[in-house]
């Protein structure tokens, strides 16, 4: 009889745990943040962060790591400093640097100013743009510092790249037109 008492104990638990158990929501959630998280909007007020902010904005004068600013404004006087400007890079490595400018030039700036840097692209001879100079053009007066600036900034219808190449890379695009230069 003790045993019946038992299993009819047990049988009864089972059944009151089955019962309760609902598949389509789960039951009770220690840790609710953990499954349900809040949202909190950019920039919105908060109550647990110092200053009261979620999204914070970085402290004044600070620059991202990997990251140097440049020293010239995108004016036309910021552009005329630049042309006094000589690349930074290493002299001694002045061939491995052409030859990274030859392929980092062919893959952004060889669409416009063509491989020769005659301002013959192959966007130019199917005439979707117009207008782009040669590098020879005496009235340009393209040195590497102006060349750096122009990239860095843009200049008319030609877009920055400075979120393309980093520092190095667009320094290497500059020599680089400093040779095709030469060559015409």
């Amino acid at each position: 009889m003790n045993s019946f008492i038992k299993i009819g104990i047990v049988l009864s638990m089972v059944l009151l745990v089955a019962s309760c158990a609902n598949d389509k929501s789960p039951n009770y959630q220690y840790m609710p943040n953990m499954y349900e998280s809040v949202g909190y909007e950019t920039y919105q007020q908060v109550d647990f962060l110092p200053g009261g902010k979620e999204g914070q904005l970085p402290v004044e004068n600070t620059i991202p790591r990997g990251w140097m600013p440049y020293n010239f404004a995108n004016t036309p006087a910021g552009k005329e400093l630049a042309r006094l400007e000589a690349s930074p890079l290493d002299s001694l490595q002045s061939e491995a640097n052409l030859a990274t400018g030859k392929e980092l030039y062919d893959i952004y700036c060889g669409i416009c100013h063509g491989n020769k840097g005659n301002g013959q692209g192959w966007l130019v001879k199917q005439e979707k743009i117009l207008g782009v100079p040669s590098y020879d053009d005496a009235a340009r007066n393209v040195t590497v510092g102006s060349t750096y600036h122009t990239m860095y900034y843009g200049l008319n219808s030609m877009g920055s790249y400075a979120s393309q190449m980093n520092r190095e890379e667009l320094w290497q695009v500059a020599e680089y037109v400093m040779k095709l230069k030469e060559d015409l």
